[in-house]
């Protein structure tokens, strides 16, 4: 991969469709663009062009439009062909292109790797657009948005303002550390500058982050054999998702159920049932994975006798089997539910939904990745380091170590495997 090279590819879906949308960036790109429509088009400005290849044989008739870097996608000369989107045509259209001098196929997320690269976007607007390709569900696609809006890149850069203020007061210190009015005026100043910035950073770090949105809220429905787990799942999911039956060890291991509810992704998960031993070995493989299940629940639906599930937070008493008049009554805290007859059911709906609006992060507002969380917990370390320095001289080395990895966060500061492993999640066109 040279970023010198002139790169093309299909970037709309796989063929056959009704227009196919071909892009080319890079210094041959107009160029390119004039061998096959014999001019080049007025910028940002669809045109009509026949298309032709080296040979002049009739190739498709297009729209062509032309944007010159770096007011780009790209950053670069980039022109897109807008062509019929029967395979045919894009096959042949891909053809002239290659054997066009200069030019070669784009590699997975290139074309974004180079908007990187050129400064037309940063590293958390980058994994924002992944995300938003990615998305499957209302709140992602919210979030996702905003962080590709460069809301998160704004605030970054804030901080890294005031890092760099709380530097040169430190700076002056260390030039003026003779002067006793600047040593009290300035002092105060930067201990109490860095205890905020730490302290609004830290918030940040342990708000819910972005993989809740993207794998989905884990729901694990726990209990007793023949406690109605199964058919509990099978009405919230609405499908046969799990084999129901009068038989006690019928569900044998965890199954896993992915569902968006409310526009909000949860991973629902259907268990052995719980008993103190159990002779079959099998079964008692999946008692264990139960019980680890539950240990990693979001949201635990708990069919068993009322007070007897695990401690744990966000632990839901469901009242199943409500249509059996020999079913297991619980208090009035409990969610009276019958998958039969459906009642209940919307109760339920709701419980988890409003559940899920305190785990995961506010709708419109960006959500940090596990990488994002990282560096800011590295800057949450580094300033709480500088404000209780007592020289400052190492002061002034936290407040550059902060500084640091907050440009890390932007991609002022990167490394080829992290771009690699970044823009190797997008396909070809993107």
């Amino acid at each position: 991969m040279r970023a010198t090279d002139t790169i093309f590819a299909l970037s709309s879906g796989a063929p056959p469709a009704a227009i196919a949308v071909m892009r080319i960036s890079g210094s041959n790109a107009f160029c390119a663009a004039e061998a096959l429509a014999g001019r080049v088009p007025e910028s940002r400005r669809a045109s009509l062009a026949l298309l032709r290849d080296a040979a002049g044989m009739e190739l498709d008739r297009a729209l062509v439009l032309v944007f010159p870097g770096p007011n780009s996608a790209t950053g670069e000369d980039l022109v897109e062909l807008h062509l019929h989107g029967g395979r045919a045509v894009v096959r042949a259209v891909s053809a002239a292109l290659a054997a066009f001098p200069g030019l070669r196929p784009a590699e997975a997320g290139e074309f974004t790797r180079r908007a990187f690269l050129n400064g037309r976007m940063d590293l958390n607007e980058a994994e924002g657009l992944a995300d938003l390709l990615s998305a499957e569900t209302e709140w992602q696609r919210r979030a996702a948005g905003a962080m590709m809006g460069g809301a998160f890149s704004r605030r970054i850069e804030q901080w890294r303002q005031e890092v760099l203020v709380l530097s040169a007061l430190t700076e002056a210190e260390l030039d003026f550390s003779d002067e006793g009015d600047v040593e009290t005026q300035n002092n105060h100043k930067i201990s109490e500058g860095c205890k905020k910035l730490h302290d609004a950073i830290r918030t940040l770090v342990e708000a819910p982050g972005v993989e809740k949105l993207r794998d989905g809220l884990r729901v694990v429905l726990g209990g007793p054999p023949n406690s109605g787990k199964s058919t509990l799942l099978n009405a919230l999911v609405a499908r046969d998702a799990a084999i129901v039956s009068d038989i006690a060890g019928t569900t044998r291991d965890v199954i896993e159920v992915p569902v968006s509810i409310g526009g909000m992704a949860f991973l629902f998960l259907d268990t052995a049932g719980l008993r103190d031993a159990s002779d079959d070995r099998i079964e008692a493989i999946g008692i264990e994975r139960t019980r680890a299940a539950m240990e990693s629940a979001d949201i635990l639906l708990w069919l068993g006798e009322e007070g007897t599930g695990p401690d744990r937070p966000h632990l839901v008493e469901i009242e199943a089997k409500a249509d059996d008049p020999a079913h297991q009554r619980k208090g009035s805290r409990a969610v009276k539910v019958s998958a039969k007859t459906e009642e209940g059911l919307a109760e339920l709906v709701a419980t988890l939904t409003d559940t899920a609006k305190e785990l995961l992060p506010p709708p419109d507002q960006y959500a940090t990745n596990a990488r994002q969380r990282d560096l800011l917990a590295q800057c949450v370390t580094a300033l709480a380091q500088a404000a209780s320095a007592e020289d400052w001289l190492i002061t002034a080395e936290h407040l550059r170590q902060s500084r640091l990895v907050l440009d890390a966060l932007t991609g002022r500061a990167h490394t080829e495997d992290l771009l690699d492993t970044l823009f190797g999640r997008f396909c070809v066109g993107k």
